[in-house]
């Protein structure tokens, strides 16, 4: 099969197609002809030589895909070879062929491209696993979204919007703002240009929000601190602006809040069986009524792996990245998640 490998450390020029094997599937796996890929952060920092895979994952870039079931361990699934499905995956996105845990599997949506549905498990499992389950997040509570037309920040405003909340975002650029307002954000803050925290306080009547979703850290994270409502919470998802912060505890303890962070790729397959159910009762028929909308910035050839990690780096994207890896990436989905 054709994949793209990471020769060494290092810049966008370091991702090579090649030629590897095909992955076997070993038991409770199936073997996923891969349409497109998703791109990620995640990948960008394995290529940097940041971000190893854990132990038994592929090499391969690559944490999301999506595609038609090859072969595999069926047994009980309720899925049959040819079905159309998106997927979390450990490592090995980047290529035509991916092995995948048949319980990280989701049908493809109806009505979804495989480019479309690509961009939707490395999102959604993130953004429910911090959002929902880790911070708790409730109807009506209100949310601030650092980074909104990242592919996780477009996640976050649509589905916490579709579940209920008020949703605040953080952008670069005041196209990136309107962009986050046309998603379902009440405001966006041009960070650049505003203070978030004086925005967030103000429109939450000096409240503040009840939950952060941070891609930044660093020194950000006294500044979120003062953006929380009392008992609100802050997860954190990567560490965009450094991994040292200070941090006022008197304020912790003072307000009941809470700080947490997570990474999902080391985690069980269980854990991640877990959150595939909530998405596939809660979100999947959000996605499949039009009330959630995959956003797809631009779709790359597999080759071009290198040309899309750019455009990840450049931060000009709004939505998600996709590497097509089959013919039929860009067709449109029918029935009930089948070609």
């Amino acid at each position: 099969m054709k994949a793209i490998e990471i020769l060494r450390p290092g810049g966008p020029d370091m991702l090579q197609l090649s030629e590897r094997p095909a992955p076997a599937a070993g038991a409770g796996e199936v073997l996923i002809r891969v349409q497109a890929a998703g791109v990620n952060r995640p990948d960008v920092l394995q290529r940097k030589g940041g971000y190893a895979p854990p132990p038994g994952a592929s090499d391969l870039p690559g944490l999301e895909v999506a595609g038609t079931i090859e072969s595999g361990d069926l047994a009980g699934s309720g899925f049959s070879v040819g079905d159309a499905v998106c997927a979390l995956v450990a490592g090995g996105g980047y290529a035509e062929l991916c092995a995948a845990p048949i319980a990280q599997c989701l049908p493809v949506p109806r009505g979804l491209s495989f480019a479309e549905a690509a961009g939707l498990p490395e999102t959604y499992f993130t953004v429910w696993s911090n959002v929902f389950d880790r911070a708790g997040l409730a109807p009506g509570e209100t949310l601030l979204v650092q980074g909104g037309t990242s592919g996780i920040g477009v996640a976050a405003i649509q589905l916490a919007r579709a579940m209920g909340n008020t949703v605040y975002a953080t952008a670069g650029s005041d196209e990136k703002c309107r962009a986050c307002v046309e998603l379902g954000a009440e405001r966006a803050i041009n960070y650049r240009t505003e203070d978030f925290v004086a925005v967030t306080r103000e429109a939450t009547g000096g409240r503040g929000v009840d939950v952060i979703l941070d891609m930044v850290a660093g020194d950000y994270l006294p500044r979120q601190i003062e953006c929380l409502a009392d008992d609100g919470r802050l997860a954190v998802i990567a560490l965009l602006g450094g991994s040292k912060a200070q941090l006022d505890l008197a304020a912790l303890l003072r307000r009941r809040l809470t700080v947490t962070g997570s990474t999902l790729r080391p985690r069980s397959v269980a854990f991640k069986a877990a959150i595939a159910q909530r998405l596939r009762t809660v979100v999947w028929p959000l996605i499949e009524a039009g009330r959630i909308k995959p956003m797809l910035f631009r779709t790359f050839p597999l080759a071009q792996a290198s040309a899309a990690h750019a455009l990840m780096e450049s931060s000009q994207h709004i939505g998600k990245i996709v590497l097509a890896a089959g013919p039929d990436s860009e067709k449109r989905m029918v029935g009930e998640g089948r070609a």
